[in-house]
C-alpha cells in the first residue's frame, strides 16, 4: 500500500470580515497564501488523503466557519476537524455538518487510524479530556488494535518549557499519557494550540505541534510574546510500518 499523506491547518482564527486581522495579520488572506504553497507542496491537495484542521478555527466569530468551509469544501478530500478554545461548537456542528467535513470521531486511511479528540473546556482557555472523551479513544485503540494510530487534539498534552503557555494547556494530562502507555499501536500524537512547531520522539511515539496559518508566539518564554516568523502548515507523511515522515513548511 502507498503512504498515507496528511496537510495539517491549525488555528487559523478566522473571523466574518475577510478583512479581519490578528495582531496585523490579515487571517483569510493568510490561510489562502498557505493553501496556494501546500498546493505547490503536495502537487494538488487531492493528492492527500486528508486535510487536518487542528482547532481555534475561528476567532470567536462563528461567521468564519463559512470561510473555512468556501476555502476547503471542494478539494476532493474529508477535512478532519476538531475545536479549539476559540471555536463555538454548536455553531461548528451546523455549519461544518456536511461532507467533506467531519468533527472529532475517528477514520481510518489503509492501516492508520485517526483518532479525533474534543480537548475543549468552554469559556476556557485551557484544556481537559473529559472520561467519557477518554473512554473514546480507549474503545477507538481497542478497536484498532494491531494497526498504527495518530491522536490529533488541540491543546498541548506536554510542557513546552513556556511558563504563561503551559498554563493553558491539557490540564490533568495524566490519564491521556497513561493511556497512550498502554498502547503501542500510538505512533503519533498531534496538535495546534502553541502558534508553534515542535517535534519530538519519545517511547517510539512522535509528538508534534504545528505553528499557525496566522501569528506564531515566541517559544520558551515565560510571559507572552509574538514571534516574527511566518504563516505555516504541516505537512505529514505516515508509513505501512508506523514510520511518521513529517514537515513544518514556512510560507514566506
Amino acid at each position: 500500500m502507498a503512504a498515507r499523506r496528511f496537510l495539517q491547518l491549525t488555528d487559523t482564527h478566522l473571523m466574518g470580515d475577510p478583512a479581519a486581522t490578528l495582531r496585523g495579520v490579515n487571517v483569510l488572506e493568510s490561510l489562502r497564501r498557505c493553501l496556494r504553497s501546500a498546493e505547490r507542496h503536495f502537487g494538488s491537495l487531492d493528492l492527500t488523503d486528508a486535510i487536518l484542521v487542528t482547532g481555534d478555527i475561528v476567532n470567536d466569530d462563528a461567521a468564519g466557519y463559512d470561510w473555512l468551509r468556501s476555502e476547503l469544501a471542494d478539494r476532493g478530500v474529508p477535512v478532519l476537524c476538531i475545536p479549539g478554545n476559540h471555536d463555538e461548537p454548536a455553531e461548528m456542528q451546523r455549519r461544518l455538518a456536511a461532507p467533506p467535513f467531519q468533527i472529532c470521531g475517528h477514520r481510518d486511511f489503509d492501516g492508520w487510524r485517526i483518532i479525533l479528540l474534543d480537548s475543549q473546556v468552554l469559556g476556557a482557555t485551557h484544556g481537559r479530556l473529559s472520561a467519557s472523551e477518554l473512554a473514546r479513544l480507549e474503545t477507538a485503540l481497542h478497536s484498532h488494535m494491531g494497526q498504527h494510530a495518530l491522536i490529533v487534539l488541540h491543546h498541548h498534552p506536554v510542557p513546552l518549557q513556556s511558563l504563561w503557555l503551559d498554563s493553558i494547556g491539557l490540564h490533568e494530562p495524566e490519564g491521556f499519557l497513561a493511556l497512550i502507555e498502554r498502547h503501542t499501536s500510538v505512533r503519533g500524537i498531534l496538535w495546534g494550540h502553541v502558534h508553534q512547531s515542535f517535534d519530538t520522539l519519545h517511547n517510539d511515539v512522535r509528538w508534534l505541534a504545528t505553528p499557525s496559518t496566522c501569528v506564531q508566539f515566541a517559544p520558551r518564554r515565560d510571559d507572552f510574546a509574538i514571534d516574527e516568523r511566518p504563516p505555516a502548515f504541516r505537512s505529514l507523511t505516515l508509513h505501512d510500518d508506523g514510520r511518521i515522515d513529517s514537515e513544518v513548511v514556512w510560507v514566506d
